[in-house]
């Protein structure tokens, strides 16, 4: 008796997700990953959140500059340069490209305050890359 196999559905392919390795090169991506490696776990919030945001910044501007010599830079690029300018709505994209970047580095992003209250380390990274020029003493 032969028996008929249904066919196989073919899985439609993940969309890959937005990686920050695309806007810097694996070259800087490389040494971001090494070097939250590193300060991550015994870091403090505080001061990790500028580290990250500088390298959010550094990303911005080298979106901004790939920008102007090839148009189509790609959705997080585009969310990079949008999120500098105060587009709220790239920064979907932005954080998930973070808690890749967290990921691929192996460290955590969530830690708890005194008070047992969870917070991320990659939306404190955010506010102060959406912050980098404010100087509220000015």
């Amino acid at each position: 008796m032969a028996t008929t196999q249904k066919p196989r559905r073919e899985r439609p392919e993940a969309s890959p997700k937005p990686s920050l390795k695309s806007v810097v090169g694996e070259t800087t991506y490389g040494v971001w990953l090494d070097m939250l490696k590193v300060l991550v776990p015994g870091g403090r919030t505080h001061r990790l959140a500028p580290i990250v945001a500088g390298m959010l910044r550094y990303a911005a501007e080298q979106s901004a500059r790939n920008a102007r010599r090839r148009p189509s830079a790609g959705a997080l690029a585009d969310a990079l340069i949008g999120l500098d300018e105060g587009d709220d709505d790239a920064t979907i994209l932005v954080t998930i490209a973070v808690q890749q970047l967290f990921r691929d580095a192996g460290v955590r992003v969530t830690r708890h305050a005194r008070n047992g209250e969870p917070y991320s380390v990659v939306d404190a990274s955010i506010h102060e890359f959406q912050r980098w020029g404010a100087m509220p003493w000015e």
